[in-house]
């Protein structure tokens, strides 16, 4: 099961971090993932990485201003977003696999529920 939250109102540079904490068996997860989905908009990715390695992969769209990290003792991914724009506004996902790191949502079999994130303008 994972838990997803964080999410607020922010205005325009702002920034939240986002937690997502899986519960339940966990040693047969390999990728966990942010996607996120804006009004009138398909479900996109936004980071992702592995739980083991660490290796971490980022839309270009919030390349250099979000970070993806893990905390393995706590079960918990989170996503930190910093410079935040009017276009992050959108329904915040977390999702987990445990096949390698995908960008596509296909690629995950476990889904949490959403936080909103609202920036404003």
């Amino acid at each position: 099961q994972l838990q997803a939250s964080g999410g607020g109102l922010v205005q325009t540079g702002g920034s939240l971090r986002l937690a997502c904490e899986v519960s339940g068996r966990t040693d047969n997860l390999n990728a966990l993932a942010w996607f996120r989905q804006g009004p009138g908009k398909e479900r996109e990715f936004v980071a992702a990485i592995s739980w083991s390695g660490g290796s971490t992969y980022y839309a270009d769209s919030v390349k250099g201003r979000f970070t993806i990290s893990r905390d393995n003792a706590k079960n918990t991914v989170y996503l930190q977003m910093n410079s935040l724009k009017p276009e992050d506004t959108a329904v915040y996902y977390c999702a987990a696999d445990s096949a390698v790191v995908a960008v596509g949502e296909q690629g995950y079999d476990y889904w949490g529920q959403g936080t909103q994130v609202t920036v404003s303008s």
